[in-house]
């Protein structure tokens, strides 16, 4: 198994329903192969020469913790000017792109109720961002 230099993690809320972690997940990172693409790796052909999209060339861990811990979390990552996508409480009401920015644009970092984030770094750099997670079961 190929060892990175860096990580894609991903931070839940440990009290949302199974639907809305997966929904969240699968946001949090959607952005990240825009943004840093040499995290995507090249498409997919099977036998029959069907082609398929491509996906990160790295694994996704995704952990879970508090309200807090999230908090801190979030904190430690911006503090260290790693990418982030964040997921806030508000965007489970909301029903488009717009509205979602609009959202998050409307309070403080401080404020934002954070249900889940994503980070991408330096391996120790991401193991630091998520200190005291544990790791999604």
């Amino acid at each position: 198994m190929e060892r990175f230099d860096t990580k894609i993690a991903v931070i839940l809320r440990d009290d949302l329903l199974t639907w809305q972690r997966l929904n969240v997940t699968a946001f949090l990172v959607s952005g990240l192969g825009t943004v840093v693409p040499e995290v995507v790796g090249e498409p997919y052909e099977d036998a029959g020469g069907t082609r398929y999209l491509p996906m990160f060339r790295q694994p996704v861990l995704v952990f879970e913790g508090g309200k807090e811990l999230l908090k801190a979390a979030h904190t430690r990552a911006i503090g260290r000017n790693l990418p982030v996508a964040v997921f806030t409480s508000d965007l489970f009401s909301t029903g488009n792109d717009n509205d979602n920015r609009a959202a998050v644009k409307a309070v403080t970092a401080e404020q934002l109720d954070l249900v889940g984030m994503a980070v991408y770094g330096p391996r120790n750099a991401v193991d630091k961002v998520t200190k005291g997670a544990i790791m999604h079961p």
